[in-house]
């Protein structure tokens, strides 16, 4: 029996993309892990370093160097921009599509015919200069107006009133008849309709939503699912080898942005407790798939803080040799990320980067894989390995882990 696990750094770049001077110009230069060190010399992370991190940027530090016993490479981005919500979907196997950023007023008359030709009661809300909707008196369909402006749309719902299962059909109509990149459903106990009501806010531009936080929603029983554009779960990792019938687990931040219609999913945050958790329920399955995500990475980056973020590889570092202590024979362990987010490059947002791929695994072949053009042959390589059809875009590198 075997498993195969993803452990995502989140934001752990290690040098920009070829494409950023045209793309992202802002992030011109960035190179996550590099910069940390040199701002970092004396930091030292045994584990990372015999997964080959080193070799991955071409150059040594004092305390961290190359290892003759890694199996490493990079891979690209092939979502648009530097998206955790993206990354992802590419990680389990999604061909990215480009998604059309745009406010709600653009949809809102669509969106509304939509929900009350399905049954449902929507009924306009009006702010002081744009309009929102109300439906079911159970939840708003609005803006997102604490990410990026016209990147998301946000129904956000009080689950005592309208169950979450009901929420999300209303979250999945809207995901139809728009081009944003997310349809963010969610919802919590303890809240009314009035809470929510009475934190939106207007912003610049001609957008209203609702702020989740002042909301209250977080507060109780938050229930989180994102819908994205051009996503289809079925072609999907997890789905794919949940409906083979093998354990499918989804840790961290990777539990809110991936659908796991077969599996377990735990969204925790703190580095110690999502990877603590990973070892222990590894340890407790013989056979299946995990992808945990270490969301603490990116909030350091977001925060601009090499303490922050070097403190939290730290914490990781030795996780990772407790659970690669713990895999069986045949297990395969990937660590990678998902974009980079350089603490030093001058702004608080996420960096176009490659990413690392540190493969661990009792008598894989070491060396360099070179450069993956995408995400997605992390997940072509996990269903590959259990013996299945593969996701919709990547491909396997399994065999030249193998003699």
């Amino acid at each position: 029996m075997k498993k195969f696990i993803i452990v995502v750094l989140d934001g752990f770049g290690v040098g920009q993309m070829e494409d950023v001077p045209q793309a992202r110009p802002q992030d011109t230069g960035a190179n996550t892990w590099l910069h940390i060190l040199e701002n970092k010399p004396e930091l030292r992370l045994p584990v990372l370093e015999k997964l080959g991190l080193m070799n991955i940027i071409g150059t040594e530090s004092s305390r961290m160097k190359f290892s003759s016993t890694a199996t490493f490479g990079k891979a690209g981005l092939m979502h648009s921009g530097a998206d955790t919500f993206f990354g992802h979907q590419e990680i389990v196997g999604t061909k990215p599509q480009k998604p059309f950023g745009e406010p709600i007023k653009n949809r809102i008359e669509l969106i509304h015919d939509t929900l009350v030709q399905n049954g449902y009661h929507a009924e306009y809300y009006q702010g002081e200069s744009e309009r929102m909707l109300v439906v079911e008196n159970a939840l708003t369909v609005a803006d997102n107006v604490e990410c990026d402006p016209g990147q998301a749309f946000n129904v956000t719902a009080a689950i005592d009133t309208l169950d979450f299962d009901e929420v999300l059909k209303i979250g999945k109509l809207v995901r139809s008849v728009s081009k944003v990149p997310r349809v963010i459903t969610f919802g919590g106990r303890g809240v009314t309709i009035q809470d929510i009501l009475a934190a939106v806010e207007e912003h610049d531009g001609g957008y209203i939503g609702v702020n989740a936080p002042k909301s209250g929603v977080y507060n109780r029983d938050y229930h989180c699912i994102h819908l994205g554009y051009g996503v289809d779960p079925e072609v999907q990792v997890p789905t794919i080898l949940g409906r083979a019938g093998y354990g499918v687990t989804l840790l961290g931040k990777a539990a809110d942005v991936i659908q796991n219609p077969f599996g377990k999913s735990c969204s925790i945050v703190e580095t110690s407790k999502v990877l603590g958790k990973l070892i222990e329920l590894s340890k407790e399955t013989e056979c299946g798939f995990f992808c945990c995500n270490v969301q603490e990475t990116d909030l350091a980056g977001h925060q601009e803080s090499v303490e922050k973020y070097a403190h939290i590889l730290e914490i990781a570092d030795p996780l990772l040799g407790q659970l690669m202590d713990s895999m069986g024979d045949e297990d395969l362990l990937v660590v990678m990320a998902d974009h980079g987010n350089d603490p030093t490059i001058g702004h608080p947002h996420h960096t176009r980067e490659h990413v690392p791929l540190m493969i661990y695994g009792r008598g894989i072949r070491p060396g360099n894989l070179g450069i993956r053009g995408t995400l997605s042959d992390v997940g072509a390589t996990a269903t590959d390995y259990f013996g299945e059809h593969p996701p919709e875009n990547g491909s396997s590198f399994l065999p030249k882990l193998l003699d």
